[in-house]
């Protein structure tokens, strides 16, 4: 039996897809959720524990210590899959080989680089290469009336991104950012499959930030909702078949352009101009278990089968899947909540520091308004639970 290694900041997801499939498993991941499925072959970074704080990810997340701890699995297996967190570029040439999915992601990843390979193609935010603040204020002094936003030239999730403001004391935890014109309009994400020689869209879906939740200056990931509809996109638009039809097109140029294998993702920013290209994430998305929830399929087993040279027949979507992640409104210890929705669950005792991730809401439904309903009910409570157990501050 041929063995796989999942890696990433939190294989929940895809360890209870890949026990479904024929191969020895593998799991290295920063999170140790109470619904994790235990394996034999596992490593996890934090330990939760009764009335211990699980710290800040920020602060406390590098994926060179997954690398460290995955040394032996990575000469043991056959294949391995990065999930978000860990990037191929991060492994040796010789273990790259290894890796199922697109490897070759210099182009990808680097948000500079990035933007140099599509700006003449693609509309997209107008992106400079800066390497400190009062140079984001030298170029933001030439382009009068346009909005700038600080990001790291390498990262996900939405983290470490701050609106260009007037103070000049932003500290940048990196030696590379990006100031990049910053383009107000709907979140958007379209998820693909491909082969050597072949690309299909799987589904286009909105995507949340807590920018959409009345946080104005976060960009932080919180979750998606799909397939993209005229219900789903939460706003006003006009024929949302040719929005579709426009995310289709360029996201399959796109993952010619850029090699891309497996499933991967594309960002978007819909507004009056159009569609506006953010970024590639060239890996499985955290879209995985709705995708599962509306087509009916493994999505970890139809990942693998692109990368091998076979692309399923993809199914029409059953329902509607909303995923949204709530972060913690206090410094709370976590106690059992009774809700059947909810995922990514903390240890009973532990303590989950304010503004952390705390739990993921995932549920489906055919009927929009009632799947809204449902996740932001299971919302509500959540929140009001974490209050209750909230801890001096």
């Amino acid at each position: 039996m041929e063995k796989l290694l999942l890696i990433g900041i939190d294989t929940r997801s895809m360890l209870n897809s890949a026990l479904k499939l024929d191969y020895e498993i593998f799991s290295t991941s920063y999170f140790s959720t109470s619904d994790t499925p235990q394996i034999r072959n596992q490593k996890i970074i934090l330990n939760e524990s009764e009335d211990k704080s699980c710290g800040s990810f920020e602060d406390q997340f590098n994926s060179k210590m997954l690398l460290e701890i995955s040394k032996d699995y990575i000469d043991e297996v056959d294949h391995i899959i990065p999930i978000s967190g860990v990037s191929p570029s991060d492994f040796s040439k010789k273990d790259r080989k290894k890796i199922l999915g697109t490897t070759d992601v210099e182009n990808i990843e680097d948000k500079f680089r990035f933007y140099k390979n599509i700006k003449d193609e693609f509309l997209t935010p107008m992106t400079f290469s800066i390497t400190d603040i009062d140079e984001a204020f030298e170029i933001n002094e030439n382009y009068e009336g346009i909005q700038f936003i600080l990001k790291p030239v390498k990262g996900s999730g939405g983290y470490d991104i701050n609106l260009l403001e007037n103070e000049r004391d932003i500290q940048l935890k990196d030696d590379k950012f990006i100031l990049q014109e910053y383009v107000d309009g709907i979140s958007l994400s379209s998820s693909l499959l491909a082969t050597k020689r072949e690309v299909k869209t799987i589904m286009n879906t909105r995507l949340l930030t807590e920018h959409d939740f009345g946080i104005t200056n976060s960009f932080v990931y919180i979750g998606n909702i799909l397939p993209l509809t005229s219900k789903s996109i939460l706003a006003e638009v006009g024929n949302i078949n040719e929005i579709n039809e426009d995310m289709n097109n360029i996201t399959e140029k796109l993952a010619n352009n850029f090699n891309l294998i497996g499933s991967n993702g594309v960002d978007y920013i819909l507004n009056e101009n159009g569609l506006y290209v953010i970024e590639i994430n060239p890996r499985l998305q955290g879209t995985f278990e709705c995708m599962e929830m509306s087509l009916g399929i493994n999505m970890l087993d139809t990942h693998i089968k692109a990368c091998q040279g076979n692309l399923i027949e993809l199914p029409k979507p059953k329902c509607y899947s909303y995923k949204k992640i709530i972060y913690s409104p206090t410094r709370m210890r976590y106690e059992k909540i009774d809700l059947d929705n909810i995922y990514d669950l903390p240890h009973i005792g532990s303590i989950t520091e304010k503004s952390q991730p705390l739990l993921t809401i995932i549920d489906k439904d055919s009927d929009f308004e009632k799947l809204y309903e449902k996740v932001e009910s299971a919302s509500k409570k959540v929140n009001g639970e974490a209050k209750i157990h909230q801890l001096d501050e």
